[in-house]
């Protein structure tokens, strides 16, 4: 194939993932090898591709990638996961757009409308993520409202209600008027919000008293069955056992007495709401209250907000408070900052609420999980480290889990009622079971199907996911199939700490309660993707690059180096567009880097002693990086292991072995050189491949003919080799003096054609075998050695040697010996300030050690400069 000018990314990429595909490299079936697995986090079926789903299922890739090539087993199963409130809000949204209201539809009808929106819209993500050359075994892709994924929740939910773990509770739950549904406390999110603090006047029943409550929302005193005081408070001695009159709705209500309340907080007075408040709730359980509930589902008032009805409460909080006013019952009203809850979806304010619901009691399935992450034999890790806490924290102050939610789209409750008692249900997987629960529990063998009815019910989607790395091996419905004992557990989990409860903890509480085992090793815990400016992207900000737009202009190797370039183990990612850009310049360096050796003629001639000992160097050098990387793969440091091959291809191989091995102009390359040239070439691609899989094997596929089976991506990981670390440090002082030399070309306007001398002064540490490499990097015509400094000769050090340059050509004596002396006038001043510092007491008393170790190299180097200066100057004079 002919090696093209420059790279085509978006040829390349069309190219090479069909040809993965084709050969299914990426599909996995249970062998001999020793298996790597890792579940995809199911992305939203109504999802399409953002930064965070870029960074996570990079990281993914890089990770399966290089357990492929370490001959693992590598199998990433992909999937969506059914988003009941996201996605049924988006198909009530298009049935309104086309004049269809839900309520209008029975169940089937509307669950026929959802299915078709889903295979509309529901690859998208995935079709997304294969452009981003994600390795998954799409064969394996699943949705967690495929069959068996449902049969599998159904079969769970029956089981834990059955060992008493799943009860059915009239409690308060966190409402979302929005999707119309109940929430489990971990979908709510607690915002500070500016409000206000109404102070309201109630009358007090058969006299002209008053008593003034404080409250955040005047709207509710529709529901207040009682006025609260705590018996210990003094000022209200005088209403015990009394009634008040609830403003506007003239209801008379107790005024009862309580420790609970907060002689502090507002007026001391609380009124009492049961139905819209949990601690209210609590008080009016305690104290026998009436529950007035005002609320429709769409939080609007509904009768008992009498001229309100119909209103949404935010509406009624204006107006109420502005009637309160005009009749005189409202005093004042203040700035209040409080906690507002809201959902996780749809942003709608949340509002307590009192109903039927399903519960999972998790005390003591926790127990199991804690202990599997904080115990003292820990078999599941967080990295980074730090989010254990915020794992202790969840797990520890735990409470039950509320799985029901009130929508169509999702597993439906697999409860079946069959009487008007409260009892009158029974649990089980299918209808035909359900009747015949049914009627031993009723003692009516005369029920019949038609007699039962399914509760409408779905389950919370968190309680299909929960199941994931079991069900996608179907091991809940066949807990010994062949691929859940191969697969299970999985090895790694790449997750945001945004889900590290709603998904991560219960995934492993439901693996030690059905498989007795963790259900993956390891958790990496990305960080949010912000911008520079450190915000959270969003849409609404429109900070948010278009995925696939970065993907076409930057190429998906670039994008894919930019995000892992910008993001550090487990904390925020900092975005800056300008790193794809870096990413994309990675790609073409090493493309023009192999378009160079191509370029070469090899001839059978013997090889220089540069190129070999440049060689030896690039090996050892190659051989430490890869201890580093395995170092940085083991603690989750992605972005530090992609810097440390970036920095060995861009540095050491592109800059120092391309150049030490380089033939001269018009010259052939000697074969020796280029075919070790070309394995160590090949032993990079190696590494960059989990990084950047499209390039690598583009150029991978140009280097000779390759059959499917030799194609990178199932190629052989490297093998440690020992690192010679002579080898490595004298290659660095030849560095030194290479760039010694440079500079002075450099500063004095020598040019490279212009062949220079060099002597070194005091140079019994100095390994002569880089003698070659030194002149022929610098075009140094001879170096030689000498036991005294050199008159009339630039110069320069590298730790205890110095070297000499004898003048060449037209250099200005005199404009030298005036730099020189402003240059050791400048060091002689920073000496004394160093000096100062250090014979300063108190500075040296009271400086951290590491601190005054700094300063004290600062006067060593100082020392050591002043001293060559002055040796130059004399040179000169």
């Amino acid at each position: 194939m002919e090696l093209a000018s420059k790279y085509d990314s978006q040829k390349s990429e069309n190219q090479w993932y069909d040809y993965w595909l084709k050969h299914k490299y990426f599909h996995s079936t249970p062998d001999d090898r020793e298996p790597y697995t890792i579940v995809i986090p199911p992305p939203n079926v109504t999802g399409v591709l953002h930064m965070g789903h870029m960074l996570n299922n990079t990281i993914q890739d890089v990770l399966i990638r290089r357990a492929r090539l370490q001959g693992k087993n590598a199998c990433w199963v992909p999937g969506t996961d059914h988003a009941s409130i996201a996605t049924e809000a988006k198909v009530v949204a298009k049935l309104k757009e086309k004049g269809i209201n839900k309520a209008d539809l029975t169940r089937e009808e509307f669950l026929k409308h959802a299915w078709d929106w889903t295979d509309e819209y529901g690859g998208v993500i995935l079709d997304q993520l294969k452009k981003l050359g994600c390795s998954c075994d799409w064969d394996r892709t699943s949705f967690t409202m495929d069959d068996h994924m449902s049969a599998s929740v159904i079969k769970v939910f029956v089981d834990l209600y059955n060992k008493g773990k799943i009860y059915r509770g009239y409690r308060m739950v966190n409402w979302d008027p929005e999707a119309q549904t109940t929430l489990s406390d971990e979908e709510v999110i607690h915002e500070e919000k500016q409000g206000n603090l109404y102070y309201i006047n109630y009358k007090i029943e058969g006299s002209d008293d008053t008593l003034t409550i404080a409250t955040t929302r005047p709207e509710t005193i529709f529901g207040d069955t009682a006025i609260c005081i705590n018996p210990n408070d003094e000022r209200f001695t005088h209403l015990k056992g009394k009634k008040a009159i609830v403003p506007i709705v003239n209801r008379v209500i107790p005024i009862i007495e309580d420790e609970y309340v907060d002689l502090e907080f507002g007026t001391g007075c609380l009124k009492v709401t049961p139905a819209h408040d949990v601690n209210d709730k609590n008080l009016g359980d305690k104290h026998n209250l009436e529950v007035v509930d005002i609320f429709n589902a769409d939080a609007t008032l509904n009768s008992f907000g009498l001229h309100y009805e119909g209103k949404d409460r935010f509406v009624v909080r204006k107006e109420i408070s502005k009637e309160l006013e005009e009749k005189g019952f409202l005093i004042k009203t203040e700035q209040h900052l409080n906690k507002v809850g809201t959902s996780e979806r749809t942003k709608a304010v949340i509002e307590p609420r009192l109903s039927d619901q399903w519960f999972l009691k998790m005390e003591e399935l926790a127990k199991p999980a804690i202990e599997a992450v904080l115990g003292d034999n820990a078999e599941v890790k967080l990295f980074p480290k730090k989010f254990e806490n915020t794992y202790r924290h969840w797990m520890e102050n735990i409470r039950d889990w509320n799985i029901s939610r009130q929508l169509w789209w999702g597993q439906q409750i697999p409860a079946y009622y069959f009487g008007d008692g409260k009892d009158d249900f029974v649990v089980a997987e299918n209808k035909e079971d359900a009747l015949k629960l049914a009627q031993e529990k009723s003692g009516n063998t005369a029920l019949t199907a038609k007699d039962l009815r399914q509760d409408e019910d779905a389950l919370d989607t968190w309680f299909s996911s929960w199941l994931w790395p079991m069900s996608v091996f179907n091991g809940v419905l066949e807990p010994e199939n062949e691929e859940i004992k191969y697969y299970y557990p999985t090895n790694d989990l790449v997750t945001g700490p945004d889900i590290l409860f709603f998904w991560v903890a219960r995934m492993i509480v439901a693996g030690y309660e059905y498989k007795d085992q963790k259900p993956f090793e390891n958790v990496y815990l990305t960080g949010l993707v912000r911008d520079k400016q450190r915000r959270k992207m969003s849409k609404s900000l429109g900070n948010s690059p278009d995925a696939l737009k970065l993907i076409e202009e930057y190429g998906a190797d670039g994008v894919r180096v930019g995000l892992l370039l910008s993001s550090a183990a487990g904390n925020d990612l900092m975005f800056d567009e300008a790193l794809c850009q870096q990413g994309k310049n990675f790609a073409n360096k090493i493309w023009n880097g192999f378009r160079l050796i191509k370029g070469w003629e090899v001839a059978d001639i013997a090889q220089p002693e540069a190129s070999k000992i440049g060689l030896e160097w690039y090996n050892a050098k190659f051989n430490k990086t890869l201890l580093e990387i395995e170092d940085h793969f083991s603690k989750y440091r992605i972005s530090d292991a992609l810097m440390a091959i970036y920095k060995l291809v861009w540095d050491d191989y592109s800059s120092w072995l391309l150049e030490i091995v380089k033939p001269a102009y018009q010259q052939p390359i000697d074969r020796t050189t280029y075919n070790a040239l070309i394995t160590v070439f090949e032993q990079n691609l190696k590494l960059l491949h989990p990084f950047m899989p499209f390039l690598t094997e583009e150029v991978w596929q140009h280097i000779e003919d390759r059959k499917p089976e030799q194609a990178l991506v199932v190629a052989q990981w490297p093998e440690q080799q020992k690192v010679d670390e002579a080898v490595i440090a004298n290659f660095d002082f030849a560095a030194e003096v290479v760039s010694g030399v440079r500079t002075i070309r450099k500063e004095k306007n020598i040019p490279m054609k212009e062949a220079l001398e060099l002597s070194v002064l005091n140079a019994e540490n100095v390994s002569k075998e880089w003698d070659v490499v030194i002149a022929k990097l610098t075009n140094v015509s001879s170096i030689s050695y000498t036991g005294a400094a050199v008159d009339g000769a630039l110069s320069f050090r590298v730790k205890s040697n110095e070297y000499f340059i004898p003048m060449v050509g037209a250099i200005d004596i005199e404009a030298e010996i005036k730099k020189i002396e402003e240059e050791l006038k400048y060091t002689k001043g920073f000496l004394i300030s160093v000096q100062k510092k250090l014979s300063n007491e108190r500075f040296v008393n009271n400086a951290p050690e590491k601190v005054i170790e700094i300063e004290r190299k600062k006067q060593a180097d100082a020392e050591a400069k002043i001293e060559t200066l002055e040796k130059s100057l004399k040179g000169l004079q």
